[in-house]
């Protein structure tokens, strides 16, 4: 609506050169879905009926019927060659199977243990990591990480001369640090060490991780937070994240293809990455390096990451588990003003209520999600840089085939928008800044625009950035409320007053409130 652009359904016109790979593309994955299953791989007939014919967008217009995609149709679409899912109920791997290919071009078929770079996903296994060195007394959630931290110190500012950092804050982004994210490192340029990237120092390509806001104040998601969370293991430890992990988490859950470390290029079963056209990039080797291991780092397969979101569910569910029950709910309890608990981020109540986080580094996108009422769950992996849009359609189809009630359609009412009524929604809306940052939660972090434009022309309501010209319409879910098919979830209420006076708006995602007054 703002920023954030989705794909289109409809077809892709490109050129000549990517017309043919896409159709090379298309004919080798209508072969490799045809094939049998691998060995580690297991189905549910459920689930492949929703992989054949369920997939579908978020939010569908008014007066069109609901489609309903093959997962092979989407992978063409999109030109993403690989994908991993897996399935969980009731806490039990139900499904997990590979489709399509490692590498365009090749007949290397991906199954449910290939190894997937899964981006931020590497936040929520270091944040269990952690949570494992506090069950056993190692750590302490509240504690000044200053007693923990002998190789770098969180450097002061001048508004915050003596900064208290705790790891709960930085398990759940509070802490006030910056740097968002990492950018990817290609075969063979030279890695960063921690204190390199904590520091912004090259080859690290980041900022310096430094305080933008007073610790708590606010939710802020910074993958740099994840960095010093990195340093207070290594150091309290004396141990590198990769074998850290290995003992507290992938050996206790047989997460054997599990690594923080890159994958040597010997090692079988990878997923190479791929470009917005489906092209092989990285090359020679055929993947990046992420050497902010804890924030983005991680590398595993649809199997191992099944069993990881089980052990969180089960261990919610039931004492005796992965994570002592007390310390599996504080981690599936948000912080505020935050909506991450201690890693994972959270949304719904009750037999709805979910833990998920999502991946994306350059050329590959991941997603993780499980249902805490029922211990269902779901893992998607890509290995494409449009992976996202896919992973998107390919969850609505699993949550429509878990049949839990979590992410139904959207679909919008038909109004006619040239109406009088809705004329007078068109003008600029400041942002209150003394809404309770509890409030704003994660609109704080992905919505934090100072002001906002709306236009009503041609019988559709616009919403954009006050100021610059790129805007996105927005779609009737109620005379005075509307909704993006462009930013999932986001939604936008108008607000008229008692003088018949349209005052101010809302900006809704999920239990996240922004108020916006007219100027």
């Amino acid at each position: 609506m703002v920023s954030i652009r989705r794909a289109s359904p409809a077809a892709t016109v490109l050129p000549p050169r990517h017309n043919l790979l896409r159709g090379a593309l298309a004919t080798t994955l209508s072969l490799l879905l045809a094939l049998p299953a691998f060995a580690t791989d297991r189905h549910e007939t459920a689930i492949d009926s929703a992989l054949t014919a369920g997939l579908r967008p978020s939010v569908v217009p008014a007066s069109d019927p609901l489609p309903r995609w093959s997962l092979q149709a989407r992978m063409a679409h999109y030109h993403v060659p690989g994908v991993a899912i897996a399935v969980l109920r009731d806490g039990k791997l139900v499904h997990s199977a590979g489709y399509g290919l490692r590498q365009a071009g090749s007949r290397d078929a991906v199954n449910a243990d290939t190894l997937f770079s899964v981006g931020s996903v590497s936040k929520v296994i270091t944040a269990a990591t952690t949570l494992r060195l506090v069950a056993n007394g190692s750590l302490a959630l509240d504690q000044d990480i200053t007693l923990y931290l002998r190789s770098w110190k969180v450097p002061a500012t001048p508004t915050i001369p003596n900064p208290q950092v705790s790891l709960r804050m930085l398990m759940s982004h509070t802490a006030g640090l910056g740097v968002h994210g990492f950018a990817d490192y290609l075969p063979g340029e030279p890695l960063p060490t921690l204190l390199q990237t904590l520091d912004g120092i090259a080859p690290a390509k980041n900022k310096p991780v430094r305080l933008i806001h007073a610790p708590g104040e606010r939710g802020d998601y910074s993958g740099g937070g994840v960095m010093v969370e990195q340093q207070v293991l290594e150091d309290a430890s004396g141990q590198p994240l990769d074998a850290l992990a290995r003992t507290q988490v992938f050996a206790p859950l047989h997460m054997l293809r599990s690594r923080f470390t890159t994958p040597p290029d010997t090692l079988d079963n990878i997923a190479k990455a791929h470009d917005g056209d489906g092209a092989p990039t990285a090359l020679p080797r055929g993947w990046q390096t992420f050497p902010e291991a804890g924030a983005s780092g991680l590398w595993t397969s649809a199997n191992d990451l099944a069993a990881f979101v089980a052990a969180l569910t089960n261990s919610y569910r039931a004492p005796g588990g992965f994570l002592p029950q007390p310390i599996a709910i504080d981690m599936m309890t948000e912080v505020s003003p935050s909506w991450h608990g201690l890693g994972p981020r959270l949304d719904g109540s009750g037999a709805t209520r979910i833990f998920h986080h999502g991946g994306s580094n350059d050329s590959y996108r991941a997603w993780i999600e499980g249902y805490l009422d029922s211990g269902d769950g779901l893992v998607i992996l890509t290995n494409g840089e449009n992976g996202a849009e896919l992973t998107t359609e390919i969850r609505n189809a699993l949550s429509d085939a878990l049949g839990r009630g979590v992410n139904p359609p959207v679909r919008p009412v038909a109004l006619d928008l040239r109406a009088p009524a809705y004329a007078d929604y068109a003008g600029v809306y400041e942002q209150d800044r003394n809404v309770p940052m509890a409030h704003r939660r994660a609109l704080a972090d992905i919505f934090d625009i100072p002001a906002l434009q709306v236009k009503v022309a041609d019988g559709q309501v616009r919403v954009g950035v006050a100021g610059r010209p790129q805007d996105g319409h927005v779609l009737p879910l109620a005379p005075n409320r509307f909704v993006s098919p462009d930013i999932d979830g986001l939604q936008i209420e108008f607000h008229r007053d008692a003088w018949g006076k349209v005052s101010a708006l809302s900006v809704v995602h999920g239990e996240a409130r922004a108020h916006y007054v007219r100027k």
